[in-house]
């Protein structure tokens, strides 16, 4: 029995390291995924690289909804709301990958970190999360980050240095439809039914958009090159992605999330060495205000999780 009672411990700590180390490795390979998009997308328009990324998506669910038996789970009648995903999910990819083309790496990712600030806010009206007045102003703050990221970039390339907020904004909406749906369906058939919808949105406008010219949803036939390219986005998402699934199955989200920021310093270290791109002192500034913001919010949400339920001594101002 002693035996037993002290290993467990160790196991538990062993899993969390585990767990630790594959969101390390995500948040690290996660920006690679976005330099092969920079680099696709200078001659490959933006919705053709999203659907391949949808691709690979759908390709990389095939196998495990088959493995699992998950194939009954899957159905027409419930696939409006996942409709609904793909979209925002795919408008999402389709402006940051449009970004990506006029955009160093780092400022468009550190740009879209105010995800969880627009998802805290989206939270708190439509699923009725209490939120207090700390971490609206956490809010505020971060805002005021990314606006100082956004200045020298809107002087530089224009309204595209808005298309990240978008990004971030989508996101966040999938993010909050992603937490209702979940509680009562799977995670791999949600996944490739966001593949499936991804890819058939993905074809509404290419085909719509091909003879068009334009620069965001004309379908082009890829070179080798640009063949190369999309398949590193498709690997790489694809490899983060496993990352991901094995890193929140050994450790809980709480504890995860604020490794998620050091997407931005790899994001810099591969925008460095790729594009010789690095961002000046205003926007660093920017950049650690965001992820100050960012991590406050966190580090919020876990403490008035983790207070009693009885504990009503600050349930207005809390959180």
């Amino acid at each position: 029995m002693s035996v037993t009672g002290s290993s467990l411990p160790r196991l538990r700590q062993s899993e969390l390291t585990f767990g630790l180390l594959m969101m390390f490795l995500s948040v690290a390979l996660s920006p690679i995924v976005d330099i092969f998009s920079k680099l696709a997308a200078t001659t490959i328009p933006p919705a053709e690289v999203t659907a391949a990324r949808f691709i690979f998506q759908w390709l990389f669910a095939l196998p495990m909804m088959a493995l699992r038996g998950q194939w009954g789970r899957w159905s027409l009648r419930r696939s409006g709301v996942h409709v609904i995903r793909a979209g925002v999910l795919t408008l999402s990819m389709v402006s940051f990958v449009t970004t990506l083309q006029v955009m160093e790496v780092a400022d468009a990712i550190a740009i879209f970190f105010v995800e969880p600030i627009m998802l805290t806010i989206l939270s708190s009206i439509f699923l009725k999360e209490t939120i207090g007045w700390r971490r609206y102003t956490a809010c505020a703050v971060g805002f005021f980050g990314a606006m100082l990221i956004i200045q020298p970039s809107f002087e530089e390339v224009g309204f595209v240095a808005l298309l990240p907020i978008v990004t971030a904004l989508c996101v966040a909406v999938y993010v909050m439809i992603t937490r209702v749906v979940s509680h009562s369906e799977d995670a791999w058939p949600m996944q490739f039914q966001t593949g499936i919808w991804g890819m058939a949105i993905c074809l509404v406008l290419l085909a719509i958009g091909h003879g068009s010219g334009s620069p965001v949803i004309a379908s082009v036939i890829p070179d080798g090159t640009a063949m190369a390219y999309l398949l590193g986005v498709g690997v790489t998402a694809a490899a983060s992605g496993i990352l991901t699934v094995h890193a929140y199955r050994a450790a809980p989200a709480s504890t995860l999330a604020p490794l998620q920021y050091f997407e931005i310093v790899s994001a810099t270290i591969f925008g460095w060495l790729v594009f010789n791109n690095f961002p000046g002192l205003i926007k660093w500034v920017g950049i650690f205000i965001i992820m100050a913001s960012g991590l406050y919010i966190l580090w919020r949400e876990r403490r008035f999780a983790s207070r009693p339920v009885s504990d009503t001594s600050e349930t207005t101002f809390a959180p």
